[in-house]
Protein backbone atom coordinates (compact mmCIF):
# COMPACT_ATOMS: atom_id res chain seq x y z
CA UNK A 1 0.00 0.00 0.00
CA UNK A 2 2.82 2.50 0.35
CA UNK A 3 4.66 1.85 -2.73
CA UNK A 4 1.01 2.46 -4.49
CA UNK A 5 0.98 5.93 -2.63
CA UNK A 6 4.07 6.79 -3.29
CA UNK A 7 3.30 6.41 -6.85
CA UNK A 8 0.07 8.42 -6.83
CA UNK A 9 2.78 11.03 -4.92
CA UNK A 10 5.61 11.08 -7.30
CA UNK A 11 2.48 11.68 -10.65
CA UNK A 12 3.59 14.50 -12.46
CA UNK A 13 0.64 17.49 -10.93
CA UNK A 14 1.53 19.99 -13.78
CA UNK A 15 0.78 17.45 -16.26
CA UNK A 16 -2.32 16.24 -14.62
CA UNK A 17 -3.51 19.74 -13.71
CA UNK A 18 -3.23 20.49 -17.74
CA UNK A 19 -4.64 17.76 -18.72
CA UNK A 20 -8.14 18.18 -16.39
CA UNK A 21 -8.43 21.75 -17.32
CA UNK A 22 -8.21 20.60 -21.54
CA UNK A 23 -10.86 17.72 -20.83
CA UNK A 24 -13.21 19.98 -19.19
CA UNK A 25 -12.44 23.07 -21.76
CA UNK A 26 -13.50 20.75 -24.30
CA UNK A 27 -16.73 19.27 -22.29
CA UNK A 28 -18.06 22.84 -22.11
CA UNK A 29 -17.20 23.81 -25.57
CA UNK A 30 -18.85 20.59 -27.19
CA UNK A 31 -21.89 21.23 -25.43
CA UNK A 32 -22.08 24.87 -27.10
CA UNK A 33 -20.82 23.47 -30.45
CA UNK A 34 -23.94 21.48 -30.13
CA UNK A 35 -26.04 23.75 -28.11
CA UNK A 36 -30.07 23.42 -28.57
CA UNK A 37 -32.76 24.38 -26.78
CA UNK A 38 -34.52 21.78 -26.71
CA UNK A 39 -31.87 20.02 -24.36
CA UNK A 40 -30.50 22.39 -22.23
CA UNK A 41 -29.44 19.82 -19.66
CA UNK A 42 -25.53 19.62 -19.47
CA UNK A 43 -26.03 16.02 -18.48
CA UNK A 44 -27.71 14.74 -21.66
CA UNK A 45 -27.36 11.22 -22.56
CA UNK A 46 -28.97 11.82 -25.51
CA UNK A 47 -26.69 14.37 -26.86
CA UNK A 48 -22.96 14.67 -27.62
CA UNK A 49 -22.58 16.35 -24.43
CA UNK A 50 -23.99 13.88 -22.41
CA UNK A 51 -22.25 11.05 -23.93
CA UNK A 52 -18.84 12.86 -23.81
CA UNK A 53 -19.50 13.22 -19.74
CA UNK A 54 -19.85 9.69 -19.46
CA UNK A 55 -16.69 9.02 -21.90
CA UNK A 56 -14.75 11.84 -19.18
CA UNK A 57 -15.84 9.65 -16.06
CA UNK A 58 -14.17 6.67 -17.68
CA UNK A 59 -11.43 8.66 -18.61
CA UNK A 60 -10.88 8.60 -15.02
CA UNK A 61 -11.11 5.17 -14.67
CA UNK A 62 -9.07 4.41 -17.85
CA UNK A 63 -6.19 7.00 -15.99
CA UNK A 64 -6.04 4.88 -13.08
CA UNK A 65 -6.17 1.52 -14.15
CA UNK A 66 -3.07 2.72 -16.24
CA UNK A 67 -1.15 4.24 -13.30
CA UNK A 68 -1.88 0.94 -11.10
CA UNK A 69 -0.45 -1.61 -13.43
CA UNK A 70 3.18 -2.59 -13.05
CA UNK A 71 6.03 -0.11 -15.23
CA UNK A 72 7.72 -3.50 -15.80
CA UNK A 73 4.21 -4.00 -17.62
CA UNK A 74 4.60 -1.80 -20.44
CA UNK A 75 8.24 -2.85 -21.11
CA UNK A 76 7.98 -6.53 -21.55
CA UNK A 77 4.64 -6.23 -23.51
CA UNK A 78 5.33 -3.56 -25.68
CA UNK A 79 5.50 -5.95 -28.99
CA UNK A 80 2.85 -7.83 -27.70
CA UNK A 81 0.26 -4.30 -27.74
CA UNK A 82 2.34 -3.47 -30.81
CA UNK A 83 1.27 -6.67 -32.39
CA UNK A 84 -2.34 -7.06 -31.51
CA UNK A 85 -3.45 -3.22 -32.22
CA UNK A 86 -1.73 -4.69 -35.96
CA UNK A 87 -4.34 -6.79 -35.49
CA UNK A 88 -7.64 -5.06 -35.35
CA UNK A 89 -6.23 -2.59 -37.69
CA UNK A 90 -6.36 -5.43 -40.47
CA UNK A 91 -9.47 -7.24 -38.67
CA UNK A 92 -11.34 -3.41 -38.81
CA UNK A 93 -10.69 -3.76 -42.70
CA UNK A 94 -13.07 -6.90 -42.75
CA UNK A 95 -15.63 -6.50 -40.24
CA UNK A 96 -15.38 -2.32 -39.68
CA UNK A 97 -17.97 -0.47 -40.19
CA UNK A 98 -18.24 2.09 -42.91
CA UNK A 99 -18.54 5.31 -40.88
CA UNK A 100 -17.83 8.73 -43.57
CA UNK A 101 -15.98 6.96 -46.39
CA UNK A 102 -13.47 5.07 -44.19
CA UNK A 103 -13.82 1.40 -42.76
CA UNK A 104 -12.45 2.75 -39.56
CA UNK A 105 -14.69 1.66 -36.51
CA UNK A 106 -15.92 -1.53 -34.71
CA UNK A 107 -19.43 -0.67 -33.93
CA UNK A 108 -20.55 -2.39 -30.95
CA UNK A 109 -24.25 -1.21 -30.44
CA UNK A 110 -24.73 2.60 -30.42
CA UNK A 111 -20.99 2.57 -29.17
CA UNK A 112 -17.89 2.61 -31.27
CA UNK A 113 -14.60 2.22 -31.46
CA UNK A 114 -11.58 3.18 -33.68
CA UNK A 115 -8.64 0.88 -33.37
CA UNK A 116 -6.07 3.76 -35.37
CA UNK A 117 -6.30 5.98 -32.44
CA UNK A 118 -5.21 3.38 -29.87
CA UNK A 119 -2.65 2.33 -32.62
CA UNK A 120 -0.64 5.28 -31.79
CA UNK A 121 0.17 3.92 -28.88
CA UNK A 122 1.19 0.77 -29.57
CA UNK A 123 3.67 2.34 -32.18
CA UNK A 124 5.33 4.05 -29.59
CA UNK A 125 5.86 1.49 -26.94
CA UNK A 126 7.47 -0.77 -30.15
CA UNK A 127 9.77 1.89 -31.33
CA UNK A 128 10.91 2.72 -27.58
CA UNK A 129 11.37 -1.38 -27.10
CA UNK A 130 13.30 -1.79 -30.02
CA UNK A 131 15.73 1.47 -29.92
CA UNK A 132 16.01 0.45 -26.21
CA UNK A 133 17.00 -2.99 -26.93
CA UNK A 134 19.86 -1.75 -30.06
CA UNK A 135 21.22 1.05 -27.61
CA UNK A 136 19.38 3.42 -30.49
CA UNK A 137 21.68 3.04 -32.68
CA UNK A 138 20.26 4.20 -35.79
CA UNK A 139 23.78 4.25 -37.76
CA UNK A 140 22.75 0.32 -38.37
CA UNK A 141 21.22 0.14 -41.46
CA UNK A 142 18.79 -2.97 -40.13
CA UNK A 143 17.87 -0.77 -36.59
CA UNK A 144 16.71 2.40 -38.90
CA UNK A 145 14.76 0.17 -41.25
CA UNK A 146 13.10 -1.95 -38.60
CA UNK A 147 12.30 1.26 -36.89
CA UNK A 148 10.95 3.04 -39.87
CA UNK A 149 8.78 -0.42 -40.37
CA UNK A 150 7.47 0.02 -37.34
CA UNK A 151 6.23 2.97 -37.60
CA UNK A 152 4.82 2.81 -41.31
CA UNK A 153 3.43 -0.65 -41.07
CA UNK A 154 0.17 0.46 -39.29
CA UNK A 155 -0.09 3.81 -41.17
CA UNK A 156 -0.17 1.67 -44.36
CA UNK A 157 -3.11 -0.22 -42.42
CA UNK A 158 -4.76 2.37 -41.81
CA UNK A 159 -4.13 4.22 -45.43
CA UNK A 160 -6.08 0.95 -46.87
CA UNK A 161 -9.21 1.84 -44.56
CA UNK A 162 -8.91 4.57 -46.24
CA UNK A 163 -7.44 7.14 -43.11
CA UNK A 164 -4.81 9.17 -44.73
CA UNK A 165 -5.37 11.80 -41.92
CA UNK A 166 -4.84 9.57 -39.04
CA UNK A 167 -1.94 7.97 -41.23
CA UNK A 168 -0.06 11.24 -41.06
CA UNK A 169 0.18 11.16 -37.50
CA UNK A 170 2.23 8.54 -37.64
CA UNK A 171 4.94 9.84 -39.30
CA UNK A 172 5.61 11.95 -36.35
CA UNK A 173 7.90 9.81 -34.56
CA UNK A 174 10.15 10.55 -37.66
CA UNK A 175 10.91 13.23 -34.25
CA UNK A 176 11.95 10.67 -32.11
CA UNK A 177 13.98 9.05 -34.52
CA UNK A 178 16.17 12.22 -34.64
CA UNK A 179 16.33 12.84 -30.97
CA UNK A 180 17.71 9.45 -30.64
CA UNK A 181 20.67 9.84 -33.26
CA UNK A 182 18.81 9.55 -36.63
CA UNK A 183 20.77 11.15 -39.33
CA UNK A 184 19.63 14.70 -39.91
CA UNK A 185 19.64 14.25 -43.44
CA UNK A 186 16.51 11.73 -43.03
CA UNK A 187 14.40 14.84 -41.28
CA UNK A 188 16.14 17.24 -43.95
CA UNK A 189 15.15 15.31 -47.22
CA UNK A 190 11.43 14.90 -45.44
CA UNK A 191 11.31 18.58 -44.79
CA UNK A 192 12.60 19.33 -48.76
CA UNK A 193 10.33 16.60 -50.14
CA UNK A 194 7.03 18.29 -48.72
CA UNK A 195 8.12 21.45 -49.71
CA UNK A 196 8.61 20.24 -53.37
CA UNK A 197 5.65 18.63 -53.38
CA UNK A 198 3.33 21.74 -52.59
CA UNK A 199 6.23 24.15 -55.09
CA UNK A 200 5.24 20.84 -57.76
CA UNK A 201 1.70 21.82 -57.36
CA UNK A 202 2.20 25.46 -57.42
CA UNK A 203 4.75 26.11 -59.82
CA UNK A 204 5.60 25.33 -63.58
CA UNK A 205 7.41 22.03 -63.41
CA UNK A 206 9.94 22.86 -66.01
CA UNK A 207 11.10 26.08 -64.22
CA UNK A 208 10.73 24.05 -60.86
CA UNK A 209 13.52 21.53 -62.91
CA UNK A 210 15.90 24.09 -64.15
CA UNK A 211 15.72 26.30 -60.45
CA UNK A 212 16.52 22.50 -58.54
CA UNK A 213 19.47 21.96 -61.20
CA UNK A 214 20.40 25.94 -60.67
CA UNK A 215 20.53 25.11 -57.12
CA UNK A 216 22.90 22.15 -57.57
CA UNK A 217 25.54 23.60 -59.74
CA UNK A 218 25.55 26.86 -57.11
CA UNK A 219 26.04 23.84 -54.23
CA UNK A 220 28.90 21.80 -56.48
CA UNK A 221 30.44 25.28 -56.41
CA UNK A 222 30.25 25.41 -52.87
CA UNK A 223 31.79 22.21 -52.06
CA UNK A 224 34.57 22.52 -54.83
CA UNK A 225 35.34 26.30 -55.24
CA UNK A 226 35.59 25.10 -59.16
CA UNK A 227 33.93 27.02 -61.60
CA UNK A 228 35.14 25.12 -64.46
CA UNK A 229 34.37 21.73 -63.08
CA UNK A 230 30.59 23.21 -62.62
CA UNK A 231 30.68 24.41 -66.31
CA UNK A 232 32.15 21.40 -67.26
CA UNK A 233 29.13 19.40 -65.63
CA UNK A 234 26.94 22.45 -67.06
CA UNK A 235 27.93 21.70 -70.46
CA UNK A 236 27.47 17.54 -70.14
CA UNK A 237 24.11 18.07 -69.14
CA UNK A 238 23.32 20.40 -71.55
CA UNK A 239 24.43 18.15 -74.17
CA UNK A 240 22.68 15.36 -72.72
CA UNK A 241 19.49 17.61 -72.63
CA UNK A 242 19.23 18.59 -76.14
CA UNK A 243 20.49 14.40 -77.41
CA UNK A 244 17.16 13.41 -75.46
CA UNK A 245 14.92 16.07 -76.67
CA UNK A 246 16.09 15.44 -80.63
CA UNK A 247 15.39 11.90 -79.67
CA UNK A 248 11.97 12.75 -77.85
CA UNK A 249 10.88 15.26 -81.27
CA UNK A 250 11.97 12.25 -83.74
CA UNK A 251 10.67 8.54 -81.46
CA UNK A 252 9.33 9.07 -78.33
CA UNK A 253 7.31 12.51 -78.84
CA UNK A 254 5.29 12.30 -76.21
CA UNK A 255 7.73 13.16 -73.43
CA UNK A 256 6.92 16.67 -71.31
CA UNK A 257 10.23 18.96 -70.60
CA UNK A 258 10.45 18.52 -66.80
CA UNK A 259 10.93 14.15 -67.90
CA UNK A 260 13.51 15.24 -70.15
CA UNK A 261 15.81 17.15 -67.67
CA UNK A 262 15.30 14.31 -65.27
CA UNK A 263 16.34 11.93 -68.02
CA UNK A 264 19.15 13.87 -69.38
CA UNK A 265 20.06 14.06 -65.51
CA UNK A 266 19.70 10.14 -65.18
CA UNK A 267 22.29 9.65 -68.21
CA UNK A 268 25.00 12.64 -67.14
CA UNK A 269 25.36 10.74 -64.21
CA UNK A 270 27.06 7.99 -65.75
CA UNK A 271 29.82 10.54 -66.90
CA UNK A 272 29.91 12.17 -63.50
CA UNK A 273 30.33 8.67 -61.93
CA UNK A 274 33.55 8.16 -63.13
CA UNK A 275 34.55 11.66 -61.92
CA UNK A 276 33.05 10.88 -58.53
CA UNK A 277 35.04 7.44 -57.73
CA UNK A 278 38.26 8.75 -59.21
CA UNK A 279 37.96 11.89 -56.94
CA UNK A 280 36.53 10.68 -54.11
CA UNK A 281 34.47 13.37 -54.30
CA UNK A 282 31.73 12.41 -51.87
CA UNK A 283 30.24 15.45 -51.14
CA UNK A 284 29.69 16.35 -54.97
CA UNK A 285 27.95 12.71 -54.68
CA UNK A 286 25.68 13.86 -52.10
CA UNK A 287 24.77 16.89 -54.36
CA UNK A 288 24.10 15.14 -57.60
CA UNK A 289 21.90 12.35 -55.54
CA UNK A 290 20.01 15.00 -54.27
CA UNK A 291 19.59 16.69 -57.89
CA UNK A 292 18.49 13.26 -59.11
CA UNK A 293 16.20 12.46 -56.23
CA UNK A 294 14.47 15.64 -56.21
CA UNK A 295 13.86 15.73 -59.89
CA UNK A 296 12.78 11.93 -59.75
CA UNK A 297 10.54 13.25 -57.65
CA UNK A 298 9.15 16.11 -58.52
CA UNK A 299 8.13 13.98 -61.59
CA UNK A 300 6.14 11.37 -59.85
CA UNK A 301 4.32 13.88 -57.74
CA UNK A 302 1.42 14.95 -60.19
CA UNK A 303 1.21 10.82 -60.46
CA UNK A 304 1.18 10.39 -57.16
CA UNK A 305 -1.15 13.86 -56.55
CA UNK A 306 -4.03 12.55 -59.32
CA UNK A 307 -4.45 8.97 -59.26
CA UNK A 308 -3.66 7.82 -55.44
CA UNK A 309 -5.99 10.81 -53.79
CA UNK A 310 -9.29 11.35 -53.69
CA UNK A 311 -11.04 13.90 -55.53
CA UNK A 312 -12.50 15.81 -52.28
CA UNK A 313 -8.18 15.50 -50.73
CA UNK A 314 -7.01 17.10 -53.75
CA UNK A 315 -9.73 19.50 -53.37
CA UNK A 316 -8.40 20.38 -49.78
CA UNK A 317 -4.96 20.78 -51.32
CA UNK A 318 -5.60 23.00 -53.84
CA UNK A 319 -7.77 25.35 -51.88
CA UNK A 320 -5.10 25.40 -49.19
CA UNK A 321 -2.87 26.10 -51.74
CA UNK A 322 -4.80 29.30 -53.17
CA UNK A 323 -4.88 26.82 -56.52
CA UNK A 324 -8.80 26.74 -56.11
CA UNK A 325 -11.61 28.62 -54.80
CA UNK A 326 -14.42 26.69 -53.51
CA UNK A 327 -15.78 28.44 -50.10
CA UNK A 328 -19.48 26.85 -50.70
CA UNK A 329 -17.73 23.26 -51.43
CA UNK A 330 -15.03 21.30 -50.38
CA UNK A 331 -13.62 24.87 -48.96
CA UNK A 332 -16.84 25.00 -46.72
CA UNK A 333 -15.78 24.02 -43.65
CA UNK A 334 -12.46 25.97 -43.11
CA UNK A 335 -14.13 29.23 -45.18
CA UNK A 336 -17.32 29.13 -42.25
CA UNK A 337 -14.20 27.84 -39.89
CA UNK A 338 -12.27 31.13 -40.58
CA UNK A 339 -15.31 33.52 -40.45
CA UNK A 340 -16.40 31.97 -37.04
CA UNK A 341 -12.59 32.65 -35.52
CA UNK A 342 -12.33 36.07 -36.86
CA UNK A 343 -15.63 37.03 -35.92
CA UNK A 344 -14.43 35.99 -32.07
CA UNK A 345 -12.67 39.22 -31.76
CA UNK A 346 -10.45 40.13 -28.98
CA UNK A 347 -12.24 38.65 -26.03
CA UNK A 348 -15.27 36.68 -28.06
CA UNK A 349 -19.00 36.83 -28.32
CA UNK A 350 -19.39 34.99 -25.12
CA UNK A 351 -19.91 31.43 -23.84
CA UNK A 352 -23.06 30.03 -25.55
CA UNK A 353 -23.39 33.47 -27.91
CA UNK A 354 -21.75 32.03 -30.69
CA UNK A 355 -24.12 32.38 -34.15
CA UNK A 356 -21.83 30.49 -36.50
CA UNK A 357 -21.77 27.68 -33.62
CA UNK A 358 -25.33 28.26 -32.78
CA UNK A 359 -26.99 28.29 -36.01
CA UNK A 360 -24.90 25.32 -37.26
CA UNK A 361 -23.16 27.12 -40.12
CA UNK A 362 -19.46 25.04 -39.29
CA UNK A 363 -19.85 21.02 -40.08
CA UNK A 364 -17.82 19.06 -36.98
CA UNK A 365 -17.86 22.11 -34.89
CA UNK A 366 -17.92 19.53 -31.90
CA UNK A 367 -15.20 17.23 -33.50
CA UNK A 368 -12.28 18.14 -35.41
CA UNK A 369 -13.36 21.74 -35.87
CA UNK A 370 -13.80 22.61 -32.02
CA UNK A 371 -11.46 24.62 -32.16
CA UNK A 372 -14.01 28.04 -34.05
CA UNK A 373 -16.00 27.43 -31.18
CA UNK A 374 -13.14 28.30 -28.63
CA UNK A 375 -12.49 31.04 -31.36
CA UNK A 376 -15.72 32.56 -31.76
CA UNK A 377 -17.00 32.73 -27.88
CA UNK A 378 -13.95 32.88 -26.00
CA UNK A 379 -12.19 35.11 -28.63
CA UNK A 380 -7.94 35.73 -29.08
CA UNK A 381 -7.41 35.39 -25.04
CA UNK A 382 -9.22 32.34 -25.12
CA UNK A 383 -7.48 30.98 -28.14
CA UNK A 384 -4.42 32.12 -26.84
CA UNK A 385 -5.14 30.22 -23.28
CA UNK A 386 -6.24 27.11 -24.86
CA UNK A 387 -2.89 27.67 -27.22
CA UNK A 388 -0.62 28.00 -24.49
CA UNK A 389 -1.99 25.40 -22.66
CA UNK A 390 -1.00 22.58 -25.40
CA UNK A 391 2.35 24.70 -25.54
CA UNK A 392 3.05 24.12 -21.36
CA UNK A 393 1.97 20.53 -21.51
CA UNK A 394 4.00 19.71 -24.83
CA UNK A 395 7.19 21.57 -23.10
CA UNK A 396 6.05 20.13 -18.94
CA UNK A 397 6.91 16.14 -21.46
CA UNK A 398 10.07 16.91 -23.15
CA UNK A 399 11.21 18.30 -19.45
CA UNK A 400 9.83 14.91 -17.79
CA UNK A 401 11.38 12.81 -21.30
CA UNK A 402 14.98 14.41 -20.76
CA UNK A 403 15.03 13.61 -16.96
CA UNK A 404 14.48 9.70 -17.12
CA UNK A 405 16.93 7.22 -16.58
CA UNK A 406 15.71 4.71 -18.26
CA UNK A 407 16.19 5.08 -22.43
CA UNK A 408 12.60 3.28 -22.96
CA UNK A 409 11.18 6.14 -20.73
CA UNK A 410 12.53 8.57 -22.53
CA UNK A 411 12.02 7.56 -26.02
CA UNK A 412 8.03 6.56 -25.35
CA UNK A 413 7.93 9.94 -23.66
CA UNK A 414 9.45 11.47 -26.90
CA UNK A 415 6.84 9.31 -28.89
CA UNK A 416 3.60 10.82 -26.78
CA UNK A 417 4.95 14.28 -27.32
CA UNK A 418 5.08 14.21 -31.28
CA UNK A 419 1.69 12.29 -31.49
CA UNK A 420 0.40 15.06 -29.16
CA UNK A 421 2.09 18.01 -31.48
CA UNK A 422 1.21 16.70 -34.47
CA UNK A 423 -2.19 16.47 -33.68
CA UNK A 424 -2.52 19.72 -32.03
CA UNK A 425 -0.30 21.76 -34.99
CA UNK A 426 -2.22 19.97 -38.00
CA UNK A 427 -5.94 20.57 -36.15
CA UNK A 428 -5.87 24.19 -34.92
CA UNK A 429 -3.82 24.98 -38.30
CA UNK A 430 -6.84 23.17 -40.90
CA UNK A 431 -9.60 25.21 -39.03
CA UNK A 432 -7.53 28.27 -39.58
CA UNK A 433 -6.36 27.49 -43.59
CA UNK A 434 -2.80 26.90 -42.78
CA UNK A 435 -3.16 22.80 -43.72
CA UNK A 436 -5.19 20.79 -45.67
CA UNK A 437 -8.26 19.44 -43.76
CA UNK A 438 -7.11 15.72 -42.74
CA UNK A 439 -9.94 14.79 -40.22
CA UNK A 440 -7.82 14.63 -37.09
CA UNK A 441 -9.23 15.49 -33.29
CA UNK A 442 -7.49 17.75 -31.23
CA UNK A 443 -6.62 16.38 -27.99
CA UNK A 444 -8.61 15.82 -25.32
CA UNK A 445 -10.86 18.68 -26.19
CA UNK A 446 -12.61 16.98 -29.30
CA UNK A 447 -15.64 15.22 -29.45
CA UNK A 448 -15.63 11.07 -29.49
CA UNK A 449 -14.59 8.48 -26.56
CA UNK A 450 -12.11 6.48 -28.88
CA UNK A 451 -9.36 9.74 -29.47
CA UNK A 452 -10.42 10.78 -25.59
CA UNK A 453 -8.97 7.37 -23.68
CA UNK A 454 -6.22 6.36 -26.55
CA UNK A 455 -4.63 10.08 -25.72
CA UNK A 456 -5.66 9.34 -21.64
CA UNK A 457 -3.49 6.42 -22.11
CA UNK A 458 -0.67 7.18 -23.88
CA UNK A 459 -0.12 10.40 -21.96
CA UNK A 460 -0.43 8.75 -18.26
CA UNK A 461 1.40 5.39 -19.84
CA UNK A 462 4.17 8.00 -19.42
CA UNK A 463 3.17 9.66 -16.13
CA UNK A 464 3.07 6.18 -14.88
CA UNK A 465 7.18 5.44 -15.93
CA UNK A 466 8.11 8.78 -14.88
CA UNK A 467 6.48 8.06 -11.53
CA UNK A 468 8.78 5.14 -11.53
CA UNK A 469 12.13 6.28 -12.47
CA UNK A 470 13.87 6.05 -9.55
CA UNK A 471 12.54 2.17 -9.32
CA UNK A 472 13.56 0.48 -12.91
CA UNK A 473 15.72 1.08 -15.11
CA UNK A 474 13.38 -0.20 -17.81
Amino acid sequence: MTRNLNIWARLDKASIGIFLLLVIIGWFNIYAAVFNEEHTRIIDLSQRYGKQFVWILATVVIAVFVVVIDTRFYFFFAYFIYGFLLFLLLLVLFVGKDINGARSWFQFGTFSLQPSEFAKIGTALALAALLNASRHDLGKLSVFMTSVGIILLPALLIVLQPDMGSAIVFLALFIVLFREGMSPYVLISGLLMLVLFFFTLIFNNTWLAIGLITAALLLAWIASRKWNLCLLALGILAGTSLLVYGLNSLVFKSLRNEHILLISVLLSGVIFGVYFYNKKAVSLLMIYLFLAGSLAFVNSVNLAFNNLMKPHQKERVEIMLGIKSDPHGTGYNVNQSIISIGSGGFSGKGYLQGTQTKFKFVPAQSTDFIFCTIGEEWGFMGSFVVIALYVILLIRLIMLAERQRSDFSRIYGYGVVSILFIHFFINIGMTVGLVPVIGIPLPFLSYGGSSLWAFTILLFIFLRLDASRAEYLV
